[in-house]
């Protein structure tokens, strides 16, 4: 996919070369002013008349009929260099692919030195390139009639350098290409319609990853979830005709089993609430229930590709949630695997049950860090919106370790607070040690504390991505539908994961 070469030869037939521009007072320097020269100045007015570009995430397209065998140029506007972010660069070549894909080109060279500034250097330019380049071309997988004519890609992407560090570099694209498919298999996983991604296809596919990353697998079938005594999971197929898993996948990076990062994933393949049914408005697009696992699967193909000095176990609960004369209702107590006991006051608070065994399970395995995903509460998009992931935490240093990747990531993060009272509620039950649903005030963190139940001392941080896990705008970094949020951050988490020395 990328190739990169460390010399530009402007007498190269170039299907189309690409050059970014920042603002310089209506000055051209460097590579676009060696080009204004060999266009006898034609790029100089045009910058002048306005019909050339510095504005951030324009395209000036430009045809050279035949002054240059380069047939095309794409002049990328950055804005000011001052202002540019990775995550700024990042908008601009995704809009820059975008406008490629819709050309239909499939031959396309970056000149990547013009896209550097002083905050970003050439290895971050590359990684922000390639992660752009599979985000932003992704296509959701839809099951409309095609029509015969051939879809043309972007088939090959030649990054053009004048430095020598070219092993750094390719790394840098192939680091941020494993970001970005890793990502986009999350938003897969997610788009998909409920009656073609069952808990049985999900644990296919993540047998396929196992394999692929010679990962270690185990997936769980009912009948042994009961003789472990899975009874939350459990309770939550019940009305179910598809059987529930419990997919588990190991990946060693250290020579022995030790310093264990778990990731949780909510698998919920589709919600209907159980008996405490979602409305018409609000049982559609409950496919995405599944959000939580395809982050952890999404980041699992990332570290598979990157391959840190970490070990990593990755735990996944996965049912759908459908009502039927052996459902699981309100009022009934049920035994986790945790030997904990707990009071179903709500049907639709099944995520945190799903979720208090597959912490437990994590730790069977092991695990000595903790990190859950789900899609778990409207509240959270009520208190946050549909920008930004909430979090939980009993560990600080762990959260400021995940906080950092978020960053990294520009996934963004916002803690929500845990009190004494908050346990309280969720303790208070007169029929069993926990209830799953204290009522709405501070819903997201009821759900929130209940999973930190069973989290009990080991470090670990709860993520609730019901706001961020789907848009309904598309943008220069992909479609509307499934965002494959957090896949990257947890895999960043992962990458730079450092044990507290004290």
């Amino acid at each position: 996919m990328f190739k990169v070469h460390n010399q530009l030869n402007l007498q190269e037939q170039y299907e189309l070369l690409v050059i970014g521009l920042f603002q310089k007072n209506n000055k051209l320097t460097g590579l676009a002013a060696e080009l204004d020269e060999k266009l006898d100045g034609q790029l100089t007015q045009m910058l002048k008349d306005g019909d050339l570009s510095t504005k951030y995430k324009s395209i000036t397209k430009l045809y050279t009929l035949g002054k240059l065998p380069v047939k095309r140029i794409f002049f990328v506007g950055l804005g000011r260099e001052k202002d540019i972010t990775f995550y700024k660069l990042k908008e601009a070549y995704g809009r820059l692919f975008k406008t490629i894909q819709e050309a239909k080109i499939q031959d396309v060279s970056i000149v990547l030195e013009t896209f550097v500034s002083e905050k970003i250097e050439l290895p971050d330019s590359a990684h922000a390139l390639a992660e752009a380049f599979a985000l932003s071309t992704y296509k959701i997988i839809d099951y409309k009639q095609k029509s015969n004519e051939p879809e043309k890609q972007i088939e090959q992407v030649q990054v053009i350098v004048t430095t020598e560090e070219t092993v750094e570099i390719t790394a840098a694209l192939e680091v941020g290409y494993a970001f970005g498919k890793g990502t986009n298999s999350a938003r897969t996983l997610t788009n998909m319609p409920p009656n073609l991604l069952t808990a049985s296809e999900l644990a296919q596919y993540a047998q396929e990853i196992a394999k692929t990353y010679q990962f270690e697998c185990e997936i769980l079938e009912k009948e042994e979830m009961e003789r472990l005594g899975m009874g939350a999971l459990l309770a939550v197929n019940k009305g179910s005709v598809e059987p529930p898993k419990m997919i588990v996948l190991k990946y060693q990076g250290k020579e022995t089993w030790e310093d264990v990062i778990g990731l949780v994933g909510k698998g919920i393949t589709y919600d209907t609430g159980g008996y405490s049914i979602k409305p018409k408005s609000g049982i559609v697009g409950m496919k995405t229930d599944m959000g939580g696992a395809a982050a952890v699967l999404g980041a699992m193909e990332i570290i598979g590709e990157l391959r840190p000095e970490q070990n990593v176990v990755a735990v996944i609960p996965s049912t759908d949630n459908m009502i039927s004369g052996d459902a699981f209702k309100p009022d009934d107590v049920i035994v986790s695997l945790s030997g904990k006991t707990i009071e179903v006051l709500n049907t639709d608070a099944e995520g945190r049950l799903v979720l208090a065994d597959g912490i437990t399970y994590a730790k069977h395995h092991g695990a000595n860090y903790l990190v859950d995903v789900a899609t778990l509460t409207g509240g959270v998009i009520v208190a946050l919106g549909t920008e930004t992931t909430g979090a939980m935490t009993n560990n600080e240093e762990l959260f400021e370790q995940l906080l950092q990747a978020s960053y990294e990531c520009d996934e963004p993060v916002w803690r929500l607070p845990i009190t004494e009272s908050d346990k309280k509620r969720v303790r208070n039950s007169k029929m069993a040690d926990l209830n799953n649903s204290p009522g709405r005030e501070g819903h997201a963190i009821m759900a929130g504390t209940f999973i930190g139940e069973f989290a009990e001392d080991t470090p670990w941080v709860h993520l609730d991505i019901a706001g961020t896990a789907t848009t309904s705008k598309g943008n220069e970094l992909g479609p509307a539908g499934a965002t494959g949020v957090m896949a990257r951050t947890l895999a960043t988490l992962v990458e730079r994961f450092e044990l507290n020395k004290e």
